[in-house]
């Protein structure tokens, strides 16, 4: 069977070179994450290097399986939000070792394969409602931002008001603020790769002010592996149920919202079907396995997939394509750690994604308190508390009793009672 046949060409009405341009798209849109994820993460006390070449080997094993056993045009790697979670939430501000957290990542990726075996998968989404699906999303979002805006210092703290504007006059906040106008400008006019196009055009002003020191060699063998490879502790994450819980649920809807998104677009879904979800779904919970015992935060099926659906790509071999270019980037480690180390190449990039989180608000219907009220506090609580955790289990728990005291008992999905009693028992005993 050749390429053209097994992964049906003429059946969806696509070519090679069409599937190969789609392809380069999706790549040239998410290749941000490979900048911005070892950056996040080696903020924990990770290597750079290993986190970078665990990025890359992830998002590989799950786009190539997305690709050839799934045949959809839908690229992973390690998530944006969830990697912001487990470096500022879980280990700095919870002070709960990388290690630790990599165990958490890995027996929530677990059970997440697990599930993705069983119809007990759609039972679990179906169990949280609309209004708190999208008031995650768009918490996340909202965090994500934060984080961004401090690390460019155009948020920081201050003894009177908790937090105030930075100064604009500093150096990387300056740069920070030309950074975002030129990658939203990018964005409005539509550019192909627009973030991560912002990052090297703010890189090239960086170098031009003498904030960037080049390094020795833009290429380098792939090293550092060794001090991320299976160094997750899973005994030492087994009571983290509430971050283990969060990692799960967050990455579980996330990534099927996100393919059934991707998969409408390329015209996939039939009846109202998703064919081989199951396929697509067993794609990221083994790269995010994987990714654990590598060293990264959990992948997730990116949106930016539907670039490259645009584009054409019906197929696939745009995932093949996608795969093939990251596993390229894996000699490029030295270019990667030269603009992470400036912040206002990487922060511009939070603050968007972040933005793009927030498309979801629409879907609330923010007449209804008791639908709306609960996606509220779940996205205002997650930036104020620091922790994706605590907004979660915030809105869960309103949201049951709001629907209790009304009498709307047959409202709230049995599944509903048991993670707020669980998160009832995490927030109020155990600390988020």
């Amino acid at each position: 069977m050749n390429v053209k046949e097994w992964f049906k060409f003429d059946e969806r009405k696509t070519d090679l070179s069409t599937e190969i341009v789609a392809g380069m798209t999706t790549f040239v849109t998410m290749a941000y994450i490979l900048v911005v994820n070892p950056a996040v993460l080696s903020k924990t006390g990770m290597d750079f290097n290993g986190v970078f070449v665990a990025t890359i080997l992830a998002s590989v094993i799950g786009t190539l399986i997305m690709g050839i056993f799934a045949n959809y045009p839908i690229a992973i790697a390690p998530g944006m939000g969830m990697n912001a979670y487990f470096a500022f939430a879980v280990v700095i501000a919870m002070g709960i070792a990388w290690q630790q957290a990599l165990g958490a990542v890995f027996i929530a990726s677990v059970i997440f394969m697990v599930l993705s075996l069983t119809q007990f998968r759609k039972a679990l989404i179906d169990a949280i409602p609309i209004s708190l699906k999208q008031g995650i999303t768009a918490g996340i979002g909202l965090f994500i931002t934060f984080i961004g805006l401090q690390n460019a210092k155009l948020v920081v703290a201050s003894p009177a008001t908790v937090v105030t504007m930075g100064n604009l006059e500093d150096p990387v906040t300056f740069l920070s603020v030309i950074g975002l106008v030129i990658t939203a400008v990018l964005m409005v006019n539509r550019v192909k790769g627009a973030i991560f196009l912002g990052m090297i055009i703010t890189a090239v002003i960086a170098f031009f002010q003498g904030a960037i020191v080049l390094p020795e060699s833009f290429f380098a063998v792939p090293t550092g592996l060794d001090k991320t490879f299976m160094q997750m502790d899973v005994p030492g994450a087994s009571s983290l149920i509430a971050i283990i819980f969060t990692f799960l649920i967050v990455t579980l809807f996330d990534t099927t919202g996100t393919m059934l998104g991707i998969g409408a677009q390329a015209g996939l879904i039939k009846n109202g079907q998703f064919p081989n979800i199951r396929g697509a779904l067993m794609a990221d919970a083994t790269a995010s396995t994987i990714g654990a015992m590598l060293g990264t935060s959990p992948t997730s099926s990116y949106v930016e997939s539907g670039a490259g659906v645009a584009a054409g790509g019906r197929t696939g071999f745009t995932s093949v394509v996608v795969a093939i270019l990251f596993l390229l980037m894996l000699f490029c480690a030295p270019i990667a750690q030269m603009l992470a180390a400036i912040p206002a190449v990487t922060s511009p990039a939070l603050i968007i994604v972040g933005f793009l989180m927030m498309n979801g608000l629409h879907l609330i219907d923010w007449t209804n308190m008791e639908e709306a009220f609960p996606a509220f506090l779940t996205i205002i609580m997650m930036p104020l508390c620091y922790s994706i955790t605590a907004g979660v289990g915030i809105g869960f728990i309103i949201y049951t009793f709001l629907k209790l005291f009304q009498g709307k008992v047959r409202e709230i999905h049995p599944m509903m009672y048991i993670f707020t009693v669980l998160f009832i028992i995490q927030l109020v005993f155990m600390g988020h």
